[in-house]
């Protein structure tokens, strides 16, 4: 959060505002891909690797497979470009700074045009699944 609270100084340019933001999660649009991300297998296998070897939690699916979501905010730029992406922690820090890396590979040449010049936060999110 405070990596976060860093980065909306930059965008709102004092420090007092900073202090006291938050995202709302919910009030951000969706990140507008034209095509949406596929995480491959090694994308998985990377991410169980992590999180079985730091010990981070996961969750069951009602499938019975091990889940583990990041989501994250993305600034993208009056030129359709990713400046920033911030994962929502989940306890994992490799995986959450895997998936901000993922994200904006996924967003490069990726993005759908937007109507505005001004810089913009989305939000999306990535899932990695297992076997248990």
């Amino acid at each position: 959060m405070k990596a976060l609270l860093a980065l909306l100084l930059l965008v709102t340019g004092t420090a007092a505002q900073a202090q006291t933001a938050t995202i709302d999660w919910s009030s951000l649009p969706d990140l507008p891909y034209r095509a949406p991300p596929q995480v491959s297998r090694e994308m998985h296998v990377f991410a169980h690797t992590e999180a079985t070897t730091r010990h981070c939690r996961a969750e069951k699916s009602a499938l019975g497979r091990w889940r583990m979501q990041v989501d994250l905010a993305v600034l993208v730029d009056g030129a359709g470009f990713v400046r920033v992406v911030v994962p929502r922690a989940i306890d994992c820090p490799t995986v959450e700074q895997y998936a901000a890396g993922l994200a904006s590979a996924f967003a490069q040449n990726n993005l759908l045009p937007r109507e505005t010049t001004a810089p913009q936060w989305y939000r999306t999110s990535l899932t990695f699944v297992w076997p248990q």
